[in-house]
């Protein structure tokens, strides 16, 4: 039955895609504009990345880190939108976007410490505009939005962006954070990431809306679907967006379609939800191959280059984890130091029980 004229009207969305899973360009009215030198860069971060996921899953089960939650397969919607900012644009992210923060210039030993429960994981570095992860999910939805916020009433042409799940975006933190972004027009970008389950629950349980995107209408935001396993798609999309936002045209909300190839987090079982057939099918969407594919027809990148950037990640990933490992171990003591800049009275008194 057809609607009536009173029913809100919606329509499903075909996701935004730049690179067929060949590689090859299907969109191309839509191509970022990014020299050689950019595209080989961006490969170079998603290459590193993926090794030094695959070292850090290696480093917890080995119990040198303590909670990490594994981004393989994620690659393209992580990297590609770090690398669509500016430099002082302010990243709020959930537990898995680590490594937006290192390619913002979070020093890698600092998310080792982070992951280890160190209070020194937590001390970033003044000229690193992010804010450490969020590990309750959606909060740091509202967290980005009050630094939008305060963006728009200095008037600098700065953009905030958070980063959730589809989990997350069941969250009320999520609603609440972009029905404001819509009632301020604020210069925010929320990314929801759409592996397809939340832990272990499965989208299609988790809402009866056309898609995460569709959420935005409420909120009168701008509402995007992305191929998130197409990193020149994502670079496009949050690109626009960073631009709709510095104009004063407000937030957007960015699904990105993407998986992860590996556990949600280390006490995790993907046999349990997930089906062997169900990998094989997201297989062949690995940002790296399609993306490698795409460089290697322009005869930009290569395999022996891929093993060149997997070493350098190796020895890079041993050097860090070492420096995070030496630093002095966590105290009480310590620990209060970092939380203010002037201890209150009563924390100095409980600071001597424990020297």
């Amino acid at each position: 039955m057809s609607k009536l004229p009173y029913e809100v009207q919606t329509e499903p969305v075909t996701p935004l895609t730049v690179l067929s899973l060949d590689g090859d360009v299907t969109n191309p009215e839509f191509m970022p504009d990014l020299s050689d030198d950019q595209l080989k860069e961006i490969m170079y971060r998603m290459v590193f990345t993926r090794t030094w996921d695959e070292r850090a899953v290696n480093l917890g089960r080995q119990g040198r880190l303590g909670f990490y939650a594994p981004v393989s397969g994620q690659e393209a919607s992580m990297i590609g939108s770090e690398y669509a900012l500016n430099k002082d644009d302010f990243i709020c992210p959930g537990y898995r976007d680590m490594p937006q923060l290192v390619w913002h210039g979070l020093p890698l030993y600092q998310a080792f410490l982070y992951s280890r429960g160190h209070q020194q994981g937590g001390n970033i570095p003044e000229d690193v505009h992010v804010l450490m992860p969020q590990i309750i999910i959606g909060a740091q939805i509202l967290h980005a939005t009050g630094v939008a916020m305060a963006f728009k009433k200095k008037g600098e042409k700065r953009v905030a962006i958070t980063y959730t799940g589809d989990g997350g975006s069941s969250e009320g933190d999520f609603y609440e954070g972009l029905n404001f972004a819509g009632a301020f027009k604020l210069p925010a970008i929320y990314v929801v990431q759409n592996n397809g389950y939340a832990i272990t629950t499965p989208y299609a349980k988790q809402t009866a809306a056309l898609s995460v995107a569709h959420k935005a209408i409420a909120a009168g935001i701008k509402g995007v679907q992305v191929d998130g396993m197409d990193v020149l798609a994502v670079i496009k999309a949050v690109r626009d967006a960073a631009e709709h936002a510095r104009n004063g045209g407000g937030a957007t909300l960015i699904e990105m379609i993407t998986y992860r190839y590996r556990p949600h987090s280390m006490a995790d079982d993907t046999s349990k939800y997930r089906t062997k057939e169900e990998e094989t099918d997201w297989a062949p969407r690995d940002p790296l191959i399609r993306f490698g594919k795409f460089l290697e027809s322009k005869g930009l990148w290569s395999d022996e280059e891929t093993a060149r950037v997997k070493e350098e990640a190796k020895a890079t990933v041993n050097e860090q984890i070492k420096k995070a490992e030496a630093v002095e171990k966590m105290t009480v003591a310590g620990l209060i130091d970092s939380m203010f800049e002037t201890t209150p009275q009563h924390l100095e008194e409980q600071k001597a029980d424990f020297q």
